[in-house]
């Protein structure tokens, strides 16, 4: 599905994917009809609108709203054929200690989504998930599990209407706002890196492979898969070793709602998990129809019991590779 000639809108558009997708978008689809950025921080648009300026883009918009306000949701989904759904309270400590704001947005905020593009006429709606939300134990990754299960489930009550739903669910993104690696580039001039666990494990993906992920679901879902790439892992100290390798690492101890190692396909995802290529699909259960379509097209389900975890991954980052990502991956704010 080309997005030339399509009107497209993403939540929280302002944030870290978000802005990578509209510069992908912009320069991969130069006939793109619309783009919405929707977001509810006018700074955040005020800023961003420097660097794609109406003006410039004409195809553009930014456009303040909330998801938590299905009105305004109804009111920016006008026309829109394609829906990225990227706006979300992400910070697993704040949500610890505020977790009905996070159900509000996350859980609340999803269902107006839906519920917004069903009664506007959109084609196609990819949600952005975490690998948090995979066997949650914190709020955060357990508002994340609702929202998937929310857009999965949408397409059972899509009725007449021409629309898929799907969600792509990845780890750590490199360099995106609150991650690790600007928090240890921030810190590295103190000498001192704070650790939560030597043993602690992550995934990795860049912003530019979440935006082709992302543009694959857009373009090759049915309606109802999760999408998991197929990614390497990198362990904390590593990302140390790499950001700062003369400093001293200080172990503080795991954060309220932390795992030490993170998964984004458990073992009991494993019967519904098919391979497709460079990614993985959670298919819904019971369905049939979409795990015949899958089969007849060449993929086979995954062995019975496979776990997708951080720790036990066949595919690492080392510090001098982890380094070179970084040069290439984060802008020049964050390696001076």
């Amino acid at each position: 599905m080309a997005l030339n000639n399509k009107r497209i809108l993403i939540t929280g558009g302002t944030g870290s994917l978000g802005k990578k997708l509209v510069k992908t978008i912009l320069t991969n689809y130069p006939d793109v009809k619309r783009l919405v950025i929707l977001s509810r921080d006018e700074l955040k648009q005020f800023e961003m609108a420097q660097e794609f300026p109406e003006k410039e883009y004409p195809c553009i918009r930014y456009f303040l709203g909330d998801i938590r306000d299905y009105n305004r949701l109804r009111r920016a989904f006008e026309g829109i054929d394609v829906i990225i759904h990227a706006a979300a309270l992400k910070q697993v400590p704040a949500a610890e200690y505020n977790p009905f704001e996070f159900i509000k947005t996350n859980v609340l905020g999803a269902q107006n989504v839906i519920e917004a593009a069903l009664d506007c006429g959109v084609e196609t709606v990819v949600a952005l998930s975490t690998d948090k939300a995979a066997a949650p134990i914190n709020l955060y990754g357990a508002t994340k599990l609702c929202s998937d299960k929310l857009f999965v489930a949408a397409n059972n009550i899509k009725g007449k209407h021409n629309v898929r739903f799907s969600v792509v669910r990845y780890g750590n993104v490199m360099g995106s706002r609150g991650s690790v690696i600007p928090f240890f580039m921030n810190k590295r001039k103190e000498g001192v890196l704070p650790i939560t666990d030597p043993e602690m494990t992550r995934f990795n993906i860049s912003l530019a492979e979440g935006v082709d992920m992302v543009l694959h679901a857009v373009e090759h879902a049915i309606g109802g898969e999760i999408f998991v790439p197929k990614i390497p892992s990198y362990r904390i100290t590593d990302v140390a070793k790499a950001v700062a390798p003369d400093a001293e690492l200080k172990i503080v101890g795991i954060r309220p709602g932390e795992k030490l190692h993170e998964e984004m396909i458990t073992s009991s995802d494993s019967y519904n998990t098919v391979d497709i290529g460079n990614y993985y699909a959670i298919l819904p259960q019971g369905n049939q129809k979409i795990q015949d379509y899958y089969l007849a097209n060449g993929r086979v389900f995954v062995e019975p019991g496979f776990c997708y975890n951080s720790s036990t991954n066949s595919e690492w980052l080392d510090p001098e590779v982890l380094r070179q990502l970084i040069d290439t991956n984060l802008d020049d704010s964050w390696t001076k």
